[in-house]
């Protein structure tokens, strides 16, 4: 009898358990932070195919996204899809880009600054101009030659943000805490 309830006991030990468990990742995942494997080469030399990262779905709630930031976000044109590229403009700005130069303009540079891209591979050579609304989001992916970007189909919706790149953890030689980083100086 003492072996039935001892069993029970171990059953009821491990159902509640699982729901602690449950209560405390459940929401961590879907309002924190959300894993994310790197598919394509896009953003090489930042990230390679098959990094796996670790989103901060909660800096965008309270703040603004930020010029280099890189990011996850839906694909405006299939929103099941998921993206991860680099925030090159900021809402109310213009992008002009000709050949691999890049000029922002917006109320503070009205005569426009260049961006310093370090982080750039493989670069493409596109003239475009793009003015962006309130609420978007100009993003290009860091190996320009291999990336479907706002270049080809329009920025990005501030609501279709996921989270920013907050860290790698595979492959293990590159773990990394806001991999990706780039300052741009006094921009």
């Amino acid at each position: 009898m003492e072996q039935i309830k001892s069993k029970w006991q171990s059953f009821w030990e491990l159902v509640r358990f699982a729901l602690i468990a449950l209560i405390i990742v459940i929401p961590i995942r879907v309002f924190i932070a959300e894993p994310f494997i790197v598919s394509g080469s896009s953003m090489v030399p930042t990230f390679e195919n098959g990094d796996y990262l670790i989103i901060d779905k909660v800096s965008y709630e309270l703040g603004s996204p930020k010029r280099d930031d890189v990011v996850v976000f839906r694909y405006p044109g299939d929103t099941s899809k998921f993206f991860i590229k680099r925030i090159i403009g900021l809402p109310n700005e213009t992008v002009d880009i000709k050949g691999n130069e890049v000029t922002i303009t917006n109320g503070d540079y009205k005569e426009g600054f260049k961006l310093e891209q370090p982080f750039v591979k493989n670069i493409s050579n596109n003239d475009t101009h793009f003015e962006l609304k309130n609420d978007e989001y100009f993003v290009m992916g860091d190996n320009r030659s291999a990336s479907s970007d706002s270049r080809y189909w329009g920025a990005v919706k501030k609501d279709l943000l996921t989270g920013k790149a907050l860290l790698r953890l595979l492959p293990v030689n590159k773990v990394d805490f806001w991999p990706g980083s780039y300052i741009q100086e006094n921009k």
